[in-house]
């Protein structure tokens, strides 16, 4: 054979080379193959987790949002009804305070004409018994008229007592 070429040699070469190829086909391709299978597959389910669980984080932030804002208007509401109650609390006070003004006010009026109305009365009775002084004492001196001298007394403010 020219170059030393035998048929048998490059079929037997040819069979090693398949079973050489089959064999890293069986042995490195498919266990390869399988673990980048496995591989994908679990990097898949991380990025499902992670997407499942963003997407709860996100459902959270909601609902935290929407706590706040309700818990935001509860304080507004809160806020307003503290401001109403003391509003009503201080208009209570006044009115107490003017009530009790008024009562004040009644009751001095009412001392000041009882007071009034006994100073009235004393005065009334020290003019009587003044009076009646006056006209003993006239009635004690003999000879004059005595009207005339009830007048002189009590113009003179009881100058003229000792006459």
């Amino acid at each position: 054979m020219p170059l030393n070429i035998d048929p048998q040699q490059i079929l037997l070469h040819w069979m090693n080379l398949a079973i050489l190829i089959g064999g890293l086909y069986l042995l490195l391709y498919k266990p390869v193959k399988q673990f980048m299978e496995k591989r994908e597959a679990h990097y898949k389910d991380l990025d499902a987790q992670a997407a499942e669980k963003l997407a709860q984080a996100e459902q959270f932030k909601a609902q935290c949002q929407a706590k706040l804002d309700g818990a935001d208007e509860e304080i507004r509401q809160a806020r307003a009804k503290a401001q109403q109650t003391a509003q009503q609390a201080a208009q209570e006070q006044l009115d107490q305070a003017e009530a009790q003004a008024q009562h004040i006010l009644a009751k001095a009026r009412t001392e000041a004409e009882q007071s009034r109305e006994r100073a009235l009365r004393e005065s009334q009775r020290e003019m009587r018994e003044l009076a009646a002084k006056a006209a003993k004492k006239l009635a004690a001196q003999p000879g004059a008229d005595l009207f005339d001298r009830f007048l002189d007394l009590t113009e003179g403010g009881g100058q003229h007592e000792g006459r």
